[in-house]
């Protein structure tokens, strides 16, 4: 668990956002490549590993998916050395104000989200209301030529909150939407070190998903998976997120059902899980569930695609907080599912909801 802590923390720290994730990129391709037998990038900047199974070709493959962009921000425009901006991914212009972030132009700018004094701002804005984003000013420190000759309308920000463990083997910081499944996927490709699988599994690290899917929809064409599964986060119980939106937090993982999501993989999962004895929750997705799925399940003629999210608290925040026995959780589940993968699985699988 130190091992993958480390790991986590390492890449947490670093920027990504969607379309951006080169820098994240880079760390994840150095721990997985000694995991797998072949390692690329996409033409869309999506990370491919392949671990190849030890069944007869042509092997049947399987796809997992856990994007590795971030949300953040952009800049807009530059005045008097003050940078406006815009979000990437979704941001909640609440949480902005005080936060550090780091500027990405020529150079790396740290910088400090300013929110203005309640007299300068428009005399619509009451002194209760939030100050909306196109308020709220970055300080990078510089004099404003300095800023105009670094910065450009384009230039990506990112958070620069650093990561934190907090009691109960809980770690808290941004972008662990989506890097605590990641982490999960390197459990999983640490598990099958010392197990036996047929098929050929393929970990992909995706690009793009909090903006465009972009990972989602295209590195499946490149592979041609016979099987998907996105692992992703959901909400957790906490502040704001009662009982009925949300799972018990560090209680165990959340396995999708809905037309997202193929029967006959989600009850294979499920049955596991109960035989494992791993906890999880059963997460209703009645329409798109928000993750990679989307589009992993239309591409081409079709994947059978499954969902297993990590409950995580403060979501599209710089302090979000997962269980880190839960990134275990998943990540020793997906492997076990992988050993117990039979060549001729593909047969059994067949669109009946009363089995599900």
């Amino acid at each position: 668990m130190k091992e993958i802590t480390a790991f986590l923390k390492e890449i947490l720290s670093l920027p990504g956002l969607s379309a951006y994730e080169k820098p994240v990129s880079e760390r994840i391709a150095a721990t997985w490549k000694p995991l797998v037998d072949e390692i690329s990038v996409s033409r869309l900047g999506s990370l491919h590993a392949l671990r190849r199974g030890c069944a007869n070709e042509p092997r049947p493959r399987i796809l997992l998916a856990a994007h590795m962009d971030a949300i953040g921000l952009m800049a807009t425009t530059i005045e008097n050395g003050f940078i406006h901006f815009t979000e990437i991914g979704g941001v909640d212009p609440r949480i902005l104000p005080g936060q550090p972030v780091t500027v990405h132009g020529q150079r790396d700018l740290p910088g400090i989200v300013i929110q203005p004094a309640s007299f300068l701002l428009p005399p619509t804005l009451s002194n209760h209301d939030p100050v909306p984003m196109d308020q709220l000013l970055i300080d990078t420190g510089l004099q404003p030529q300095e800023v105009l000759s670094l910065v450009r309308p384009g230039s990506p920000i990112s958070f620069a909150q650093p990561p934190m463990e907090l009691a109960g083997n809980v770690i808290c910081g941004h972008s662990l939407d989506n890097r605590a499944s990641v982490a999960a996927l390197t459990v999983c490709l640490q598990e099958l070190q010392h197990i036996t699988h047929k098929w050929d599994v393929w970990a992909v690290a995706t690009s793009q998903e909090e903006e465009t899917l972009g990972g989602a929809l295209t590195s499946p064409f490149e592979i041609r998976p016979h099987i998907a599964i996105a692992v992703d986060v959901t909400f957790a119980k906490g502040p704001g997120v009662s009982d009925y939106k949300g799972f018990p937090f560090g209680k165990g993982i959340a396995l999708g059902h809905g037309p997202n999501i193929h029967p006959a993989i989600h009850k294979a999962i499920r049955e596991l899980a109960e035989r494992l004895e791993i906890p999880f929750q059963l997460d209703a997705m009645p329409a798109q569930s928000g993750t990679d799925a989307m589009g992993l399940q239309i591409t081409a003629e079709g994947i059978p695609t499954m969902v297993i999210s990590i409950p995580l608290r403060y979501m599209h925040t710089p302090v979000e907080a997962v269980a880190l026995k839960d990134i275990d959780r998943a990540g020793r589940l997906l492997a076990e599912f992988i050993a117990r993968l039979e060549t001729n699985f593909l047969d059994t699988l067949s669109w009946d909801v009363t089995n599900g």
